[in-house]
Order: C-alpha cells, then structure tokens, then sequence
C-alpha cells in the first residue's frame, strides 16, 4: 500500500449560487473519480486573499491548481492530462483517437468557452444593463456556431475520441456554462451527449464532492 500522500486540489469553500457546478475544480474531481484514484481538498475563501506562495503555484490565483508529491501543477487542460498519463487512463490508445481527445480538451478551452463565457458575462454578471440585451445578441451567432460544430463532429459518436476521454471531461464541463439557457436544446445530438457526461456515476460524485464542499461564508460585502 502506497504511503505517498493523496494529491491535493485547490478549490473555494464558497461561491454564489450560480456558480455552484462551474467552478473547474470539477473538471479535475471528475477524472479523479474516473481514475478511481484518491485526493484531498484544500479551501480558499473566493474573496479571501490566497495563501502566501500561492501565486507561485498558481500564477493567477486561481482555482484548481494540483499538487502531486513534489509536483506542482495548474490550469484544467494540463492537469487533465497529467493526470491521463500518470494513470494511463481517459486517453485512448490509438494515437489518431489519443490525440484527437488532446486537440479537444484544447478546443474545449480556446475555441468553445470563450463565446460561452461571454454570453454568460452578458446574462449573469450584467443582465438588467440598458445595453445587456443587445451585447448578448450580437454573441448569439457566435455561440450557436461552436455548439453546431462540436455537434458536427460528434456526429453518431457517444464521446468526441470515440470511447469516453478527458476530451468529454473538458466539453461537458464547458457545456454546463449554458445550463440556464435553451441553447443546447437546438442541438438534439449535443443535448443527449451532456446529458449521457452528467449522468456518469464519477461526475454525480464529483459534483457532489464539490457542492458538499461550499462550507464557508460568504463574504461581507456577498452576505
């Protein structure tokens, strides 16, 4: 039996509702449960200031970052893969699959999130702005145009790298931005591959593990 500590994965101790299930630490809880492989927690307060030498770790400060023994680790991407090689695990073994699974954790973060975050800024962060409603129509085209591609290239398949991969760790995640909006209903096919990713027993654990987690405060100024 190994003696090494269990990885460790930053995460907040409390968010807004609306937050709760987007925080990316569920990206990397997710493949821990896939994996089967253990991990600790250790809370932030979101609006408290990082523990000293986090930046170095974390150069934005941000939430998760990984340490595993000696090595520390951060942004969702690279600590997916990481964590596929290590336990050579998510990742198919033929190499086209193999990485076609990387491009798509990689698309996931550059060429899908962006458009949703910014729809998301429009209709959470600024909704009720006299200029709100406009902002957010004129992203719209936009959004439909990376959901309709993924689902393109999803086509008949279950998962983007044919078997299930941190490929669909990472495009689930990023469709869960759109979860109060009825864009994903326009995309049959899409529709039902989230909703096959949510449904997997390590993704209820996670998200659980995650929501069990929001113990702390709120901040003052939050309160």
């Amino acid at each position: 039996m190994s003696t090494q500590p269990a990885p460790v994965v930053t995460a907040f101790d409390w968010v807004p509702d609306f937050a709760k299930g987007l925080v990316r630490d569920l990206r990397v809880r997710w493949a821990f449960e896939e994996i089967g492989a253990p991990y600790a927690i250790e809370k932030f307060g979101a609006g408290q200031p990082r523990p000293e030498g986090y930046v170095d770790w974390q150069p934005f400060e941000q939430v998760p970052a990984l340490r595993d023994g000696e090595l520390e680790l951060f942004e969702t991407g690279a600590i997916l893969l990481y964590l596929a090689e290590k336990h050579g695990a998510l990742l198919p073994k033929d190499e086209q699959a193999r990485w076609q699974a990387i491009a798509w954790v990689f698309a996931g973060l550059n060429s899908v999130e962006p458009s949703f975050q910014r729809y998301f800024a429009y209709h959470v962060f600024n909704a009720g702005k006299d200029w709100t409603e406009g902002a957010k129509e004129a992203v719209v085209p936009l959004v439909r145009q990376k959901l309709k591609r993924v689902s393109d290239a999803l086509g008949n398949k279950d998962w983007l790298a044919g078997e299930f991969s941190i490929a669909d760790i990472m495009m689930v995640t990023v469709l869960n931005g759109l979860r109060d909006t009825d864009f994903l209903g326009e995309f049959p096919s899409l529709k039902a591959y989230h909703a096959r990713g949510t449904a997997r027993p390590a993704y209820q654990r996670a998200l659980k593990a995650q929501l069990d987690d929001f113990t702390g405060a709120p901040p003052a100024a939050a309160a």
